[in-house]
């Protein structure tokens, strides 16, 4: 699946930075992912932002009824992005194995 969002920063000391899936991509994970999802409700993916791509998991979130896509700092760094930059993602759900 691809989504554009907006890069936010976690409102607390850390240093975490997410984007927000669009709530028809969260459909559409938890449609795939009943059998594949994990502590606390995360699913893993394959994520690419611009020349990125790494594995790693998106969470639920409440608030916004949709899922959160953390981005490291090494992906951060790479492409440049910091908080408000909106970034075109591209998301893979992985089976467990």
């Amino acid at each position: 699946m691809r989504f554009e969002a907006e890069v936010w920063k976690y409102p607390g000391e850390s240093a975490w930075h997410f984007v927000t899936l669009p709530l028809a991509c969260a459909d559409e994970i938890r449609e795939v992912s009943d059998e594949h999802r994990r502590g606390f409700g995360s699913v893993r993916v394959k994520a690419t932002i611009h020349t990125s791509t790494w594995a790693t998991s998106v969470f639920p979130e409440k608030a916004s009824g949709s899922y959160v896509l953390p981005i490291k700092k090494a992906v951060r760094s790479a492409q440049a992005l910091d908080d408000g930059a909106t970034v075109s993602v591209v998301l893979e759900v992985v089976a467990p194995g």
